[in-house]
């Protein structure tokens, strides 16, 4: 299947880049559930294994909403609705799942069933119970409060940095320049058409002027999400940038300049602040502004400034040290 979206000049203002912290909970509960592979996030996902499952057993919309996830085919649109901005807090994207109409949603859900096994009585007794849209917000809150929340901060600091340079670059130079390695599934054409691979019948649609809606996710390492119906906002989800950077050092590298500087220069595998470091990387604003002086001074990172910020990045240089030394180590 190939989804056609057709566009316009006037598209290019109308789109924007969203972070949903609603999202993200789904896409977590993926990786948690086993039915996405948890590749860059397994250490984290092996952390949260223990208290996921404690939440299966209290929460009674938890394991409903996790046995209708399937990949590349439709999923039911009202626990993850399209995000509205860059910072809208997961409570107020929550409300709108909660205004979920039971009829809706109850139509979402036998759509998303079709082609499945036919699920436990248990389970298909609260998919299609009134209170299926309560307990499944139940659930995600749960699984927000308990799990995603308080990695939040990274989290954010991954999705924020992808959103700045990809918005630049799609108000500066255009289409090609924001879709270039968003992910192989989808495709710019010069003639004003976005192409996204899928499954099924082949469709066309056309923005006329509303834009499309990109929303980076930090649990996508493959493929992409879409929404691509006429009651919601137009939206492309896909894996954000600097998502798998290893928590642990490439070896050779840390023994010459030292793990915390190979770290660093690993994370800015993607243009990144100073702020943004001091998150990803949990140490003080003085100790990596110390860092970031000595990458500099050795030619391995440079700065260029927008607006108040300085946005970092990797020399050519900085980048053949890292991927020699990632090459040896991985040959190992």
């Amino acid at each position: 299947m190939v989804y056609r979206i057709e566009v316009t000049p006037h598209d290019v203002m109308a789109s924007r880049f969203a972070i949903s912290p609603l999202i993200e909970t789904n896409h977590a509960l993926w990786i948690l559930s086993g039915a996405r592979e948890a590749s860059g996030w397994l250490a984290w996902a092996d952390r949260m294994r223990e208290p996921y499952e404690k939440l299966l057993r209290t929460q009674p919309g938890l394991a409903p909403l996790v046995w209708l996830f399937r990949e590349r085919h439709y999923n039911a649109d009202f626990p993850a609705p399209p995000p509205s901005g860059v910072n809208t807090p997961f409570e107020t994207e929550l409300m709108v799942v909660r205004a979920t109409p039971v009829t809706q949603a109850h139509e979402e859900i036998a759509k998303n069933l079709e082609g499945m096994p036919r699920p436990p009585e248990p389970i298909r007794d609260v998919l299609f119970s009134p209170d299926v849209v309560r307990l499944f917000a139940e659930a995600l809150a749960a699984i927000w409060e308990e799990i995603v929340s308080p990695a939040w901060p990274r989290f954010h600091t991954i999705l924020e940095r992808d959103v700045v340079q990809r918005a630049g670059r799609l108000a500066t130079y255009g289409w090609a320049a924001a879709l270039d390695d968003l992910n192989p599934q989808i495709r710019w054409h010069p003639d004003g058409v976005i192409e996204v691979l899928g499954r099924g019948a082949d469709e066309t649609h056309r923005l006329n002027g509303r834009g499309l809606l990109f929303v980076p996710s930090v649990f996508f390492f493959s493929g992409v999400g879409s929404y691509l119906e006429d009651s919601w906002p137009y939206a492309i989800s896909y894996p954000a940038r600097g998502t798998g950077i290893p928590p642990e050092t490439a070896d050779g590298l840390a023994g010459l300049i030292g793990r915390t500087r190979t770290r660093l220069l690993l994370e800015l595998a993607a243009p990144a602040t100073t702020t943004q470091l001091v998150t990803l990387l949990g140490l003080g604003l003085g100790t990596v502004g110390g860092h970031i002086s000595a990458l500099r001074k050795a030619g391995l990172i440079t700065g260029n400034r927008t607006g108040r910020t300085v946005l970092y990045h990797r020399t050519p240089l900085g980048d053949s040290l890292v991927n020699h030394s990632v090459a040896l180590d991985v040959s190992r």
